[in-house]
C-alpha cells in the first residue's frame, strides 16, 4: 500500500489568471518541482476547453504526461443545474451531464471523477453504471463543516453496499480536520476592520469546542454547507431570526463575542463564528473508511516554516501529522493531492502583495513527502 502525491492544479488558479503558468508550465511544476510527485489533478472548466476539448488537445495533454512524468489522477465537476436559464436541470438532465463527464475523464487518462458534496445521490446512483463500464470511480467531495460520520459520507457508503460496487466513493477534504482559523483568513478579516480581539476569540472557541470546553454546548452543523451556514449566520446578525437548529449556536456565538469583544460590529460577529465551520471529525474513522476512499484533497490555506526547523513547513491550522498517520494505519493506496485555497485571502491586495502560490504547493509537497516518509 502507498501514499502517493499530486497536485490539483486548481491551486495555480491565480498564476493562471495572470498567464504565469499555462495548462503546461502547471504540469511542468508538478513533474519536475515537487520531489516525486507526479498526480495531476483538475476541474474541468479550469483546465479544458469544456464539454470537448478536441482530439487535437487530447494528443497534446497525453504527450505532457509522458514528457513530464505525470499521471493524470482525477477530473473534478461541478453541476450547473441553472446552465439552461429557463429551467432548473431535472436529475435525468444532471446524470446525463455527468455521465458525459465519465467519457471525458476516461478519454483524458482520469479513473477518478470528483463530484461536488451538493449533488444528490440520486444523480450519482443513475450514473454509476456507465462508470462501472468504463472503470471510472465517482468519489464526492466532503468539504468542512460536514464530517467523515456525517449522512454525506453515510448515502455514499450505503449505495456502495446496496449496489456491490467499488466504483463509488468519497473524497474528503482534508479541511474537515481544520481545528482552527488559518493565519491568512484572520489577517484578511482584520483588513476589512475586525478587531484583534475578535481574531483571538474565534481561536479560543475554537479549540474549546474542539476540546468540549465551549461556553455553550457542540451543535451539529454537519448537514449543511460552510457557504449557506455564512449566509444564514449573516441574516440573524440583521434580523435576529434564524432556523431552530441554529438558534442556540447562533446566540452561543452573540454571547461569546459580546463577553470578550469591545463594542463589537456585525463584522467581529462573523469572524467568531467561523468557529461554527469546523467539522470536529474523527481521525479513527478515517482509517476504517481508507477502502472507501476514491483520493483526498490536500486542503490548506497557509504554510509556514516550522521554528527551528529551515525548509520544513506546516500548516498551523490542521494538524496534518495523526491524518496522515491514520491513513497509513488503514492501509491507504491512492493520492494526497494538493489543494491550496489561501490565494483568496490577498485579493483585496496589490498585485505586488498576493500569495506566491508556486512556493505554497512545494512547501505542501516537502510537508506530505516527510510525513509520509516518517
Amino acid at each position: 500500500m502507498t501514499i502517493k502525491r499530486g497536485v490539483s492544479l486548481y491551486s495555480y488558479q491565480q498564476t493562471q489568471f495572470f498567464k504565469e503558468l499555462d495548462l503546461e508550465g502547471q504540469i511542468r511544476e508538478v513533474g519536475t518541482n515537487l520531489g516525486g510527485a507526479d498526480g495531476i489533478e483538475i476541474v474541468d472548466e479550469m483546465s479544458l476547453h469544456y464539454p470537448d476539448p478536441g482530439a487535437e488537445f487530447t494528443r497534446e495533454w497525453f504527450s505532457w504526461m509522458e514528457q513530464y512524468g505525470t499521471k493524470p489522477v482525477a477530473m473534478d465537476v461541478g453541476m450547473d443545474v441553472l446552465q439552461f436559464r429557463d429551467h432548473v436541470m431535472s436529475y435525468d438532465e444532471c446524470a446525463d451531464r455527468l455521465i458525459h463527464d465519465i467519457t471525458l475523464a476516461k478519454s483524458l487518462g482520469f479513473n477518478i471523477v470528483r463530484t461536488l458534496s451538493v449533488v444528490p445521490i440520486e444523480v450519482i446512483e443513475k450514473a454509476l453504471p456507465h462508470a462501472e463500464k468504463l472503470d471510472v470511480k465517482l468519489g464526492k467531495e466532503l468539504h468542512q463543516p460536514m464530517v467523515l460520520e456525517g449522512p454525506q459520507a453515510r448515502e455514499i457508503l450505503d449505495l456502495a453496499e446496496r449496489t456491490g460496487s467499488e466504483h463509488v466513493g468519497l473524497v474528503p477534504d482534508l479541511g474537515i480536520f481544520q481545528f482552527r482559523p488559518s493565519d491568512v483568513q484572520l489577517d484578511w478579516y482584520k483588513r476589512k476592520g475586525a478587531q484583534q480581539s475578535a481574531c483571538d476569540a474565534v481561536v479560543d472557541l475554537s479549540l474549546e469546542l474542539r476540546d468540549g470546553k465551549a461556553p455553550f454546548g457542540h451543535i451539529d452543523m454537519s448537514r449543511h454547507t460552510a457557504g449557506n451556514l455564512r449566509a444564514d449566520f449573516g441574516r440573524f446578525i440583521r434580523t435576529r431570526e434564524t432556523s431552530p437548529e441554529f438558534t442556540d449556536a447562533f446566540n452561543g456565538v452573540i454571547a461569546v463575542t459580546n463577553d470578550r469583544v469591545e463594542n463589537p460590529t456585525d463584522l467581529d460577529y462573523t469572524v467568531v463564528s467561523e468557529a461554527l465551520m469546523l467539522s470536529h471529525t474523527s481521525t479513527d474513522t478515517l482509517r476504517e473508511l481508507t477502502g472507501r476512499i476514491t483520493h483526498i484533497h490536500g486542503k490548506f490555506n497557509n504554510m509556514s516554516e516550522i521554528p527551528g526547523r529551515p525548509g520544513q513547513y506546516q500548516d498551523i491550522s490542521i494538524d496534518y501529522a495523526p491524518v496522515v498517520q491514520a491513513l497509513k494505519d488503514g492501509g491507504y493506496d491512492g493520492y494526497i493531492d494538493t489543494e491550496y485555497e489561501g490565494q483568496r485571502y490577498f485579493q483585496d491586495r496589490g498585485v505586488e502583495d498576493l500569495e506566491n502560490e508556486v512556493e505554497q504547493v512545494r512547501r505542501h509537497q516537502e510537508m506530505l513527502a516527510r510525513l509520509i516518509a516518517s
